[in-house]
């Protein structure tokens, strides 16, 4: 058995709030906009010297049409598959949906330990009105209206989680492990490498610029080796980034920056060496952190003696 723990439910019930407060980190991005949320977000939660794998995930939806909804969907099951306990959370503002009761078949058939977190009851009188979930059907399970917003409840609820903890697991030391950041522009390939180093379909892949919203950490362990691999959203210049989702992901990438041990620095063979390249090189540099330049796309470029030369790589060699 594994200590860990998947908060999933429908898009915008408060799943990445209630992510961050487990956690201790505003480590996932939260906005009003529904899927803000796309790839599987791993963080550690301790509570009465428990420590345990908190997982939180995109917004469910059956049967979309959405390209972004279909991949986060098959994300969200990915999770379920992984975890020990389920948080399954509903909103008690909105009440009980359709798209509840779908997914909560979805999860009765994994048998595993659920527990339906009744979020938004920011008042005794919606607390009441929460009991509507036990419509859901989990007989066993327990329903805990929480705020994850205020921390109304959250500390009853990680007393029932940890109820159903393995007591023999490890204590978890993340931050002793070494962190590989792969940085770039937009679309120059970084999922696709952490999902080629992984060998599975970690973090979702579009043609879309702007796929990757988040700083998403996995832990990769082949060859004796050990470390924490970060997919980061891509670093655009700041006079082109307008929207505030935008805002915050490059943030976050150049945190990742700044707490790698080494970062991957990626640029696309089809566009060459350019100023943004050398900006986030800056940054690296700032930080005093390893520096790793890798090309990609290499096989899409009509290749002559001095393919290399028009990259601009000699360029960039002589100024490292």
């Amino acid at each position: 058995m594994s200590n860990i723990v998947a908060i999933v439910g429908r898009p915008n019930v408060g799943k990445s709030t209630l992510f961050n407060r487990l956690v201790e980190k505003r480590k996932a991005i939260i906005d009003d906009e529904s899927g803000v949320t796309r790839d599987r977000h791993y963080g550690i939660s301790e509570w009465n010297g428990k420590s345990f794998t908190v997982i939180d995930t995109g917004g469910y939806v059956e049967e979309s049409k959405d390209i972004f909804e279909k991949k986060i969907k098959d994300q969200v099951i990915l999770a379920l598959n992984e975890a020990s306990i389920i948080l399954f959370m509903v909103d008690c503002k909105d009440g009980l949906t359709n798209l509840d009761l779908d997914f909560s078949k979805i999860i009765r058939v994994l048998n595993k330990k659920t527990i339906i977190v009744a979020n938004k009851a920011d008042n005794y009188k919606i607390t009441l009105n929460s009991n509507e979930f036990f419509e859901l059907g989990f007989k066993e399970s327990e329903l805990m209206p929480i705020s994850s917003q205020s921390g109304s409840g959250t500390g009853e609820l990680l007393d029932l989680v940890i109820k159903n903890l393995d007591d023999n697991l490890n204590k978890i030391e993340e931050n002793k492990i070494p962190r590989i950041a792969i940085v770039g522009r937009p679309n120059v390939g970084k999922s696709s490498l952490i999902n080629l180093l992984l060998g599975e379909e970690r973090n979702i892949v579009t043609n879309i610029s702007g796929t990757t919203r988040d700083s998403i950490d996995s832990i990769y362990k082949l060859f004796n080796n050990e470390f924490i691999l970060t997919d980061t959203a891509g670093i655009r210049k700041k006079a082109k980034v307008k929207e505030n989702i935008e805002f915050y992901s490059v943030m976050r990438s150049i945190q990742a920056i700044e707490n790698s041990d080494l970062c991957i620095i990626m640029i696309d063979a089809n566009q060459g060496f350019e100023s943004q390249d050398m900006n986030i090189l800056s940054l690296a540099t700032k930080y005093k952190k390893g520096i790793i330049l890798m090309i990609n796309k290499w096989d899409l470029i009509k290749k002559e003696n001095n393919s290399i030369d028009n990259i601009n790589l000699l360029f960039l060699i002589n100024h490292i």
